[in-house]
């Protein structure tokens, strides 16, 4: 899991509003996570969201293989297994945003609940997606796009 982690980008770019965000949107929001017992990655993240919660507020709870099924089926994903994280508003349980699938690193998941924060209260799931390329550099520029860019005067 440590070698898989090691080649996960670490977010190193923050927006300037992210710890006034998160701590501001502390009891307006869950984090919903699916477990199982055994699952080193599943022990991993929740040692994470339990920094992440201490930090900033946010109840973290764990739901049953039953329930992330929903949430899955609610965004028309599969089901996909352990651990996959959701953030949703505490009194809207239909309103969910994936936030990992996984484990990632601890500085990650506080941009993407951040951002999940922003698509909940209004910001364009568009103008997120951008936001999430933007601070992880996970979407990039493809090389036939760079070969063009270079040749522009």
């Amino acid at each position: 899991m440590n070698s898989w982690l090691d080649r996960v980008p670490v977010t190193r770019a923050f927006p300037p509003d992210l710890g006034e965000t998160l701590r501001g949107q502390r009891g307006i929001f869950v984090i919903e996570v699916s477990t199982a017992p055994g699952c080193v990655p599943c022990a991993d993240l929740w040692t994470k969201l339990g920094s992440l919660r201490s930090h900033y507020g946010w109840e973290v709870r764990a739901i049953g293989e039953q329930e992330a099924m929903l949430h899955s089926g609610r965004l028309g994903l599969p089901w996909i297994g352990h651990p996959v994280v959701w953030a949703r508003p505490a009194a809207d349980q239909n309103r969910i945003v994936p936030v990992a699938i996984g484990t990632d690193h601890a500085p990650n998941l506080a941009r993407n609940l951040y951002l999940a924060a922003k698509m909940l209260t209004g910001v364009r799931p568009a103008v997120g997606v951008r936001a999430l390329s933007k601070f992880t550099g996970i979407v990039g520029v493809t090389p036939t796009e760079q070969s063009r860019s270079r040749a522009r005067p």
